[in-house]
């Protein structure tokens, strides 16, 4: 399950319990059917805007109620149970562990790369700093002008990431890591 299928899972439960409503009552007034509201909030569907758009009318909530992230003290997120953010077979997988819109200052990647595979990222925005920390494998990252580092296992780094970059994997073993952006 995603991010924001998970947010409107949470999110939706919370709001119907908090109004004091069932699943047939919240039916009723948004018109999408009992068994799909119940396939929501089990976070087994991703609802069209359509649908999303009949729950919003029916409960009187904005989008960002059904889809930020749900206010928790704790929240654990295992790689495992996501599907990937970007999926390119035999090069790279990416997944969003924390997106920007939980708290608009960080945001929190897992990235993996197979040997001999090439990740390019685009700049992330102004006044941004990548902090990163490998997890397995060597990393080879290229920033703009062409200035290259290598960090092992173990090691991190850090840079202003507001210009295109690339990371390598030339190592022969899976490279693992993890990346966090923050707003300066």
């Amino acid at each position: 399950m995603d991010y924001l299928a998970h947010n409107i899972a949470i999110n939706l439960g919370r709001i119907r319990k908090a109004k004091g409503m069932s699943l047939d009552v919240v039916a009723e007034q948004t018109g999408v059917s009992k068994s799909m509201l119940a396939t929501i909030e089990k976070g087994h569907a991703n609802p069209s805007i359509g649908v999303l758009g009949k729950i919003m009318s029916g409960l009187r909530v904005t989008l960002s109620d059904l889809t930020q992230a749900p206010s928790k003290d704790a929240y654990l997120v295992d790689v495992a149970n996501l599907a990937p953010t970007k999926d390119v077979p035999g090069e790279y997988r990416v997944w969003t562990c924390f997106p920007i819109a939980d708290n608009h200052i960080v945001e929190i990647y897992r990235i993996d790369i197979e040997p001999g595979g090439t990740y390019w990222s685009g700049g992330h925005g102004e006044r941004t700093k990548e902090y990163l920390f490998v997890l397995a494998g060597a990393l080879s990252i290229e920033l703009a002008g062409g200035k290259s580092y290598d960090v092992a296992a173990g090691q991190s780094f850090r840079f202003s990431c507001e210009e295109a970059h690339t990371y390598r994997n030339l190592g022969d073993a899976m490279l693992k890591f993890t990346t966090f952006f923050v707003v300066c």
